[in-house]
């Protein structure tokens, strides 16, 4: 009798084990699973900073759309001509929600820090293309 119920505690023991390994196995495949899918969004999505002379190829190039970050007041005073103005201090989100996640955007800012965050919040939205004018209105101008 004693040798039956250590064969039935073993067994027990044993089949417990395994469901536990087949569940962490299960997590396992699910998490690589989830990589290989973020790897291949990153791999589709181009997030740049680009000098003066590219980002003014590119927005001649009429595929996209030109945002420009600053506040009212900045974009007031001096833009490039085409550009949207959408706050990154404002309303940004809702108003990117709006746009075409498939349709090239480049934004600019003063000297770039802006619009290089916007591009990373963008990106991680799910936006396909994103340039940024590295050094802004200030790069932009003294060309």
């Amino acid at each position: 009798m004693k040798l039956l119920i250590k064969s039935i505690a073993l067994l027990s023991l044993f089949s417990l084990a395994s469901c536990g390994e087949g569940e962490a196995q299960e997590q396992n495949a699910n998490h690589q699973k989830a990589e290989a899918t973020h790897e291949q969004h990153a791999e589709k999505t181009i997030a740049k900073n680009v000098n003066v002379a590219e980002f003014k190829k590119l927005i001649e190039s009429g595929k996209g759309v030109l945002i420009d970050v600053r506040t009212p007041g900045e974009f007031n005073s001096g833009n490039i001509e085409g550009a949207k103005n959408i706050n990154i201090a404002g309303d940004f989100t809702n108003q990117i929600q709006k746009l075409d996640k498939n349709v090239p955007v480049y934004v600019y800012c003063r000297s770039g820090g802006r619009s290089g965050r916007a591009m990373q919040q963008m990106k991680g939205m799910g936006f396909k293309e994103i340039y940024n004018l590295s050094g802004g209105m200030g790069a932009w101008s003294r060309q």
